[in-house]
């Protein structure tokens, strides 16, 4: 009999085949014992009868405990009303092997827990369907973003963890003592070290983990997250967003083809996702700092008028980039923010050098910011003119400041926080389910 993969179990309808795995639920109704095992697949249906099995092996199976590890043998049905993802089948058991009974005490049990026992337990947690869905979307993510990426001319480039100098500014730096070479930092970004990849590649990415000291509770913040960063040369603004808009659009409708069943077990409305089509409206900060004044102005409950308080010069919150997408379905770019609340290597707008050449592409139904870009300076003395205005180490930027002096070109690129993305494709809350560990500023553990 082969040994298959559940999420391949339409396929063998009718044929014997050997299914490995764990119990994840167990129901006993006289002479039926019924076992929904998972294999990192998906999860099936697998029911034994009393007399197709020895008497000792069935009395085993009535009190086999939840994450015990199970092989199974036995033929492939169709049955509408079988449970699991992607349901609809169930395997006969006319063998099976226990790999190992699992202790009965078992933290995890399927009953609702609470959100700090949950996260003390991840490592159990990650087992639980739902969670389990939402990182098999979060792969798939991933793998889209590659795909596009690696078929669109880019060549992925591994960049330092371990930084010398701050990228994003200096209130959000992790710092460690690195030998005799004085402080070192883990990376806010990788941007930079891209920049110089392009001079020799083109186009670039770099995916990985990325840090930030926030003191942030919110349900879009945490201290590791993975970050997708492309670099381009010969790229402006507009170029830019085209990029995004394409990347987004792929990866989207990769989710929906992969991970229908996923998806459909989260509750997650596809035709949501199936508008996520290019292109992506676009509008101006200044437009939306109207918009958002406009707003504020005009609201009577004195709570919300609190929390949508703003002001031409604001980065924007939450609660503003909600509002914001509720004029659209579709994800929308908002570009030309204030130079004073984004990175100091930004392109200033020809003009008006209180704004920069930058972007922020914001996902609907309040999940806010995905994606963070802008064109870059390409001239050396307006660069340098800028870290001074920064107070960074001149010293620490010299190889940074070098690529403006050899060959520098007008240069475009973002960042995309893959358990922002992720989070939005499931329709999940919080983007701390959006990562195996999540580490927060109150969680290092497990």
């Amino acid at each position: 009999m082969p040994i298959i993969r559940v999420d391949q179990i339409s396929q063998y309808e009718g044929q014997e085949v050997t299914v490995q795995g764990w119990v994840y639920n167990r129901t006993d109704k006289g002479k039926l014992v019924f076992l929904l095992v998972r294999d990192g697949t998906g999860f099936i249906q697998c029911v034994a009868f009393k007399g197709d099995l020895d008497e000792a092996v069935f009395d085993q199976l009535v009190r086999l405990p939840q994450e015990s590890s199970v092989i199974i043998s036995g033929p492939v049905r169709a049955d509408k009303r079988a449970p699991g993802i992607p349901g609809g089948y169930e395997v006969g058991v006319k063998q099976i092997q226990i790999a190992q009974t699992a202790d009965i005490d078992y933290p995890m049990s399927l009953k609702d827990h609470g959100v700090d026992f949950a996260l003390d337990n991840r490592h159990l947690w990650i087992r639980m369907q739902s969670q389990w869905a939402i990182l098999r979307v979060r792969a798939t993510v991933m793998a889209a973003t590659r795909e596009w990426l690696d078929t669109n001319g880019y060549v992925e480039m591994s960049t330092p963890i371990l930084t010398p100098a701050a990228a994003e500014g200096t209130s959000t730096l992790f710092e460690t003592e690195y030998f005799d070479e004085g402080k070192a930092y883990l990376a806010q970004t990788g941007q930079l070290y891209s920049e110089a990849t392009i001079f020799a590649f083109g186009k670039v990415y770099c995916y990985g983990p990325t840090f930030r000291a926030e003191k942030s509770k919110t349900r879009r913040h945490l201290t590791e997250f993975w970050m997708l960063e492309p670099e381009i040369a010969f790229c402006d603004l507009d170029q830019l967003m085209e990029i995004e808009e394409q990347m987004i659009q792929h990866i989207a409708q990769r989710v929906i083809r992969d991970r229908a069943a996923e998806l459909k077990f989260l509750g997650r409305d596809i035709s949501k996702l199936e508008n996520i089509k290019a292109p992506f409206p676009r509008m101006s900060y200044d437009d939306a700092a109207t918009y958002l004044l406009d707003l504020y102005q005009k609201e009577t409950d004195p709570e919300k008028k609190e929390l949508l308080k703003f002001e031409w010069g604001m980065d924007f919150g939450a609660p503003h980039e909600t509002e914001l997408t509720k004029l659209h379905d579709q994800p929308l770019f908002v570009y030309g923010y204030p130079s004073a609340v984004k990175a100091f290597y930004m392109e200033p707008w020809p003009g008006r050098p209180e704004v920069c050449k930058s972007v922020d592409l914001l996902a609907p139904e309040g999940y806010g910011e995905i994606c963070g870009g802008s064109e870059r300076m390409s001239d050396h003395d307006a660069l340098l003119a800028r870290i001074h205005k920064e107070g960074l180490p001149e010293s620490a930027f010299k190889w940074y400041l070098e690529l403006r002096k050899y060959g520098s070109v007008p240069h475009s690129g973002f960042g995309m926080g893959t358990e922002r993305v992720t989070a939005w494709m499931c329709g999940i809350e919080h983007i701390r389910e959006a990562i195996a560990f999540p580490r927060t500023i109150k969680r290092v553990y497990p």
